[in-house]
């Protein structure tokens, strides 16, 4: 061969390997290299279902998190990134590699939204606060929540999901739907439910049911959390005792036009929930205990009490008879001037409170 043509085939062969060496290097750079380093601000990036790979690219581009998009739609084609693509909305950087942004778009690291649920609080409240975080309307979450449907296929031992969703905080995805959140919610509060609780619950003659809504009373009473256990325990009290709650939180959830103050027509309403005029527990939760008024439930102090008032400073005065509660209630809840009664808790009643013997 004569020597001009070993020189071209070397050439050739070079050029061959090399520009394949410098495509493959070139990517791997751009791969590993942000848009914009300096600029680590999040940009909400939504990618629609069927949505073309070089479409979503492009959009990218004209978002600026990348640059030069035929190079990441060569990989893309190259890899099958095209096809692995997850539906969704993301939070993207241009502070991020390409890299990055795309392996947050194949793994579906879509953007999540906080929902924090304090305790206290039912499901018109609940509902509220999911709207609120841009999860949905809470018409939708509401109608959901009260399916007494959805309630049985969550293994619900009641018709609504009042009481069963656990206060916590968490992180949703803005597609999700009012049933994957209660589904989620009702799910920490059963798995938070240890097999303990439930034999616990069985020594003391109640079912799960009841134990939850004895927690959502002691969850409105007080926000204190070492006065759970004096509360549980005024509660099983009376019930051992065949004494009513007479717990006001019960009888502001059974009334719908609540102006914000207890009425004496209030403590006289005749509804499932007025423990002023039923006996035992009212049908079922009046709110979303937390963790910690379920365990004071479950495992309440041991007293003599029967009684409380609110010293109108979060906290409660406790007493084991009616005289000693009628002089507290004067104490803290009647206005020397107007003689009025303040806002009571529960079982500090009226000054009309039965006797223990009746």
């Amino acid at each position: 061969m004569k020597e001009w043509r070993l020189r071209i085939l070397l050439t050739v062969i070079i050029i061959a390997v090399s520009v394949p060496a410098c495509v493959v290097t070139d990517l791997i750079l751009y791969m590993r290299t942000p848009a914009n380093p300096k600029k680590d601000l999040m940009i909400p990036f939504i990618v629609s279902p069927q949505q073309r790979f070089d479409h979503i690219v492009n959009r990218l581009h004209d978002h600026r998190l990348i640059r030069y998009p035929f190079k990441l739609k060569l990989l893309g084609r190259v890899k099958k990134y095209d096809r692995k693509i997850i539906a969704g909305e993301y939070d993207l950087s241009p502070a991020m590699t390409p890299a990055t942004i795309l392996e947050r778009l194949i793994a579906g690291k879509v953007r999540m939204i906080r929902l924090t649920v304090p305790e206290g609080l039912n499901l018109h409240q609940i509902a509220d606060l999911v709207e609120q975080a841009g999860l949905g309307c809470r018409e939708a979450f509401y109608r959901a929540a009260t399916d007494p449907g959805l309630a049985a296929r969550l293994d619900i031992p009641a018709d609504t999901a009042e009481g069963y969703l656990l206060p916590e905080t968490y992180f949703f995805s803005k597609d999700v739907s009012p049933e994957q959140i209660i589904n989620f919610m009702a799910g920490k509060l059963q798995a938070a439910f240890l097999p303990q609780w439930r034999e616990r619950a069985a020594v003391l003659g109640l079912s799960v049911h009841q134990v939850v809504t004895l927690a959502s009373i002691i969850e409105k009473e007080t926000g204190h959390h070492d006065e759970r256990g004096l509360v549980a325990s005024v509660f099983h009290n009376r019930l051992n005792k065949k004494m009513r709650l007479q717990s006001d939180p019960t009888v502001t959830y059974g009334v719908a036009d609540f102006a914000g103050r207890i009425r004496r027509k209030d403590l006289e309403r005749d509804t499932p929930y007025n423990t002023y005029r039923i006996d035992g527990l009212p049908p079922g939760p009046i709110a979303s205990p937390g963790l910690a008024s379920i365990r004071a439930a479950l495992f309440p102090d041991e007293t003599d009490f029967l009684y409380f008032v609110s010293r109108e400073d979060g906290s409660h005065h406790f007493s084991t008879n009616l005289r000693d509660h009628n002089n507290a209630v004067r104490r803290y809840q009647i206005s020397p001037r107007s003689g009025e009664r303040g806002n009571t808790s529960a079982s500090s009643a009226p000054e009309t409170a039965p006797d223990p013997d009746r």
